[in-house]
């Protein structure tokens, strides 16, 4: 605005300079009145040109505020544009933010979407398992439950104590004492080394007999011209006792065994579903040559007429399945030679009283 008014005054101050330098005009008096006149004139239009020329200061003072507000104005208008455009940008910046944050929270939802239909089905299954579970209680703790199971399980003891106990007055285990030789006092020590369970007395086979009858496992092993027939027919028959006690018993307690009987008494016979095996005895030991076979193989419980090996075999499978009818009562067997006395812990495991809360 001061720079619009600085040209106007300097115009002023030239015209003012330039009519003190002019020199004085002199006028003759018939001139005068013209000259008054012109004068008069002049003044007219120099007061017409003052009262335009502040008219059009005025405008134009008017004109220069209008501009100097427009201007500012303006550059209130580029300083927003520029706020603005700061804004769109920051804006830009923030939708894709919101749109990152939009797909993240998108997956999230799909996650935890299927964590809960997982939850859903988690939950519903849970329930289900808890009506199973509470249905089982009701069932557990009803007339037919836990109680009733366990005086079923009882009965059940029972009966198999009373069954076996009538396999021991049909073929009883007894203990017969005799005048003992060195022989049979060193294999009573050799029964003592060989694993007998403490708290149970240590049986001797030679000391033992089954219904009377005595079993004697080394005839089976050492079979010659001089070996007395009647001792060989009496351990075939207490094996036939053997082999009826262990089917019942077995029966009884409902455990199939692994090598079946075919009962005949003094003439039975085990059978070996296995391949069959052929044996040839060295001293005590068994060498073994396996042939295959598809057909179960039967091996006889008596010697006469038959091969000594094949005997001996039979009387080891015999064991087996005694020893898998303790191992079923929790009972460990006392060793493979040990027929009756293995036997006879069987029949005292069964009849003793902590059979039944076994």
């Amino acid at each position: 605005m001061g720079s619009f008014k600085k040209p106007i005054v300097k115009v002023q101050e030239e015209e003012r300079v330039a009519q003190e330098d002019q020199p004085a005009k002199v006028i003759e008096w018939e001139d005068y009145e013209q000259e008054l006149a012109r004068l008069c004139s002049l003044t007219s239009a120099l007061e017409e040109a003052k009262s335009k020329k502040s008219v059009l200061e005025e405008k134009l003072q008017s004109w220069i505020q209008i501009e100097s507000e427009s201007l500012s104005r303006s550059n209130e208008l580029d300083q927003m544009r520029e706020k603005l455009e700061h804004r769109k940008l920051l804006m830009g910046k923030m939708s894709m933010h919101s749109k990152v944050v939009k797909e993240k929270v998108g997956k999230q939802e799909e996650k935890l979407g299927g964590e809960i239909r997982s939850l859903l089905v988690g939950g519903s299954s849970l329930s289900v398992a808890n009506k199973h579970m509470q249905d089982s209680s009701r069932s557990f703790a009803g007339e037919k439950g836990y109680g009733y199971l366990k005086n079923l399980q009882k009965s059940l003891r029972l009966r198999q104590q009373f069954m076996v106990s009538q396999v021991t007055l049909l073929y009883p285990v007894k203990v017969v004492v005799r005048k003992a030789s060195e022989q049979e006092v060193e294999s009573f020590r050799n029964s003592i080394k060989s694993g007998i369970p403490e708290g149970s007395k240590p049986l001797d086979q030679g000391t033992l007999t089954i219904s009377g009858l005595h079993l004697t496992v080394v005839s089976f092993t050492k079979m010659s011209f001089f070996t007395d027939k009647k001792e060989v027919q009496r351990s075939s028959t207490a094996l036939g006792y053997v082999a009826h006690a262990v089917s019942l018993i077995a029966s009884y307690l409902q455990v199939p065994l692994r090598y079946p009987l075919r009962l005949g008494g003094s003439r039975s016979y085990i059978r070996d579903h296995s391949p069959s095996v052929e044996h040839s005895a060295s001293n005590t030991s068994l060498d073994t040559v396996i042939s295959t076979s598809s057909k179960p193989v039967e091996f006889p419980l008596f010697i006469e007429g038959q091969d000594s090996t094949r005997a001996a075999y039979a009387v080891f499978l015999l064991n087996k399945d005694l020893e898998q009818v303790l191992n079923f009562i929790g009972v460990k067997s006392l060793g493979p030679r040990h027929i009756l006395a293995n036997l006879k812990e069987l029949m005292r495991t069964i009849l003793s009283p902590e059979y039944i809360d076994m």
